[in-house]
């Protein structure tokens, strides 16, 4: 039986309605959290994971927001504050990706995938804030990459940009939470089997990818669910600033 560690607590995951956000949201609540399934414009696929979380015995509901436009963050936790009460642990986990390289990426294209996958992170951390400090309690996860670490493979530049940028949003957060016993990590995600993976890449470079890879296998989205709720648990209320691995051994670190 899952233990329930997060009993009581409210763990907002954004862009939960499907790939790897859908997997951490549905192990959060097998952990006894009420979950907030966050969508942009997926509205069906966000019920469908409510209901595979309610079917399960958990508590979840949904929240609406495009989190690249300050506005709509701040009416989201407005929301969910009401509704729900404050977010206690918040995964950012909303992004995407491009199969694109330097001499094809665009200055839109930049602007728009670093404000998807880095400044929404921005706006949502400083959301929460406030009220972490307010209660002296929080856990704050970032969804980075292991391409921040060793570059993108396939010459994705502006995404491997938005993954490093993630971890230095995260470290210096954690200094500046930590007096208010709010934690602050990001974990550096490996190639997962998700929809946006296949999309992104071809065939061959996700089996060239594979093979890559120690451990032979890709990454299930629950695996990186189960870290998620053991650090947004007490048992790791002593681990802050890290950037933990989860990569089946394609970047060995340290």
């Amino acid at each position: 039986m899952t233990p329930r560690w997060l009993e009581g607590k409210v763990a907002l995951v954004t862009g939960s309605s499907r790939g790897l956000g859908s997997g951490i949201v549905k192990v959060l609540a097998e952990y006894g959290a009420t979950v907030i399934v966050h969508h942009r414009d997926s509205l069906g696929r966000a019920r469908g994971v409510v209901q595979d979380i309610e079917s399960a015995g958990g508590s979840a509901t949904i929240v609406q927001a495009d989190l690249t436009i300050d506005d709509d963050v701040r009416r989201m936790f407005e929301a969910i504050r009401r509704d729900v009460g404050p977010v206690d642990i918040l995964v950012n986990n909303a992004g995407t990706s491009q199969s694109k390289d330097i001499f094809e990426i665009t200055r839109e294209d930049w602007d728009r995938l670093l404000s998807t996958n880095l400044s929404s992170t921005f706006l949502c951390c400083k959301a929460v804030a406030e009220d972490m400090k307010a209660r002296r309690w929080g856990r704050i996860i970032m969804i980075s990459s292991v391409v921040a670490r060793q570059g993108a493979l396939y010459g994705h530049v502006h995404y491997a940009a938005s993954k490093s940028g993630m971890i230095g949003l995260a470290k210096t957060l954690a200094r500046t939470m930590a007096p208010y016993q709010v934690t602050v990590n990001t974990l550096g995600v490996g190639m997962v089997e998700t929809e946006l993976l296949h999309q992104t890449l071809s065939d061959e470079q996700v089996a060239s990818a594979r093979g890559r890879i120690p451990l032979g296998r890709l990454l299930q989205s629950s695996e990186v669910g189960h870290l998620c709720a053991f650090l947004s648990s007490e048992h790791a209320s002593f681990i802050t600033g890290a950037m933990i691995d989860i990569n089946g051994g394609m970047v060995m670190d340290g």
